[in-house]
């Protein structure tokens, strides 16, 4: 398979490791993008394989709760740029998406989009249509997330002016305020920290073998003997789990505690039990492709 320069370019911005190095793996494994950064993390060559997930595209994230805290929602709003996700007019659409998500009982976009807007005759879509007339961008409703617990209260956090926000759905008999206070510094460590699972429990076992071959061949090819390079790679599996597992994560507001301990210390003050039932993280762009411009071309042109 021939190797691109977009490839290689790619390659190069998931994983921060060099253009020759980059076009190696690709070479090596020809030209399958994964296993590319899978070799490219063995060589201990890659340096951000998490921007894997790297903003590309504007716009807002916002939430809504409801008064008693026993729902609440988490919205992605796209725009082109920017300077248009600054915008009041933007910023209250996109809370006003929110609210119309929570009143209604919709789990999907394609379904939210006729869905009647908050105080008015017009369907989701039809606001947005205005919107676009009158920004001059292309706008987007990208994704929504929906908590709604029984027995316990719903938190959030936004980071960035809208750019990170975390939603938390905490299981508990108490109505406290010390409840919401937990579960939004557990979602500004979600947002600060972005695990990828909740507890040891939730890891999946495919996760477990991929990063075990990973950190084997890292080993290996740090020249460590083969006799102790499965107790090396238990320790350096634990290690990692404790930084991709929320509850076994280093608590930001205070190195002292894990998160997990930080929520048997308010559980305990509050006489009852607390568990972290879900979490959601929406980063504006998170996966989309970027146009990239180049201004000083685009000026050019307007001038032809």
């Amino acid at each position: 398979m021939a190797i691109t320069a977009a490839m290689v370019k790619e390659i190069r911005v998931k994983t921060g490791a060099g253009m020759m190095d980059c076009k190696k793996a690709l070479t090596e494994v020809d030209g399958d993008m994964e296993k590319a950064i899978d070799l490219l993390r063995e060589k201990g060559l890659a340096k951000a394989a998490k921007k894997s997930g790297r903003i590309a595209a504007e716009g807002l994230v916002d939430m809504c709760m409801s008064d008693d805290n026993k729902a609440g929602v988490i919205v992605e709003v796209n725009s082109e740029t920017d300077f248009v996700a600054k915008n009041d007019d933007f910023k209250k659409f996109v809370k006003d998406v929110a609210v119309t998500v929570l009143k209604a009982d919709k789990t999907d976009v394609e379904s939210l989009m006729t869905e009647k807007y908050i105080d008015s005759e017009e369907t989701v879509q039809e606001v947005l249509n205005s919107k676009i007339a009158t920004i001059g961008e292309n706008l987007n409703v990208r994704r929504f997330e929906k908590f709604e617990v029984e027995n316990g209260q719903i938190a959030g956090y936004i980071h960035g002016g809208g750019k990170i926000g975390v939603l938390v759905a905490l299981e508990t008999a108490s109505d406290s305020e010390d409840v919401i206070s937990l579960g939004k510094d557990i979602a500004m460590q979600v947002a600060a920290m972005n695990p990828k699972y909740i507890s040891r429990d939730d890891v999946d076992a495919e996760y477990i073998a991929h990063e075990t071959e990973i950190l084997k061949q890292q080993a290996l090819n740090e020249g460590k003997p083969v006799e102790i390079v499965e107790k090396m790679v238990v320790g350096r599996m634990n290690k990692q789990l404790q930084e991709v597992c929320l509850l076994n994560q280093t608590f930001v507001k205070n190195p002292d505690l894990t998160v997990e301990k930080l929520v048997k210390e308010v559980a305990t003050k509050l006489n009852t039990e607390i568990k972290v039932a879900k979490v959601m993280r929406f980063e504006v762009g998170e996966g989309i492709e970027k146009k990239e411009e180049n201004f000083a071309e685009e000026v050019a042109k307007q001038l032809k």
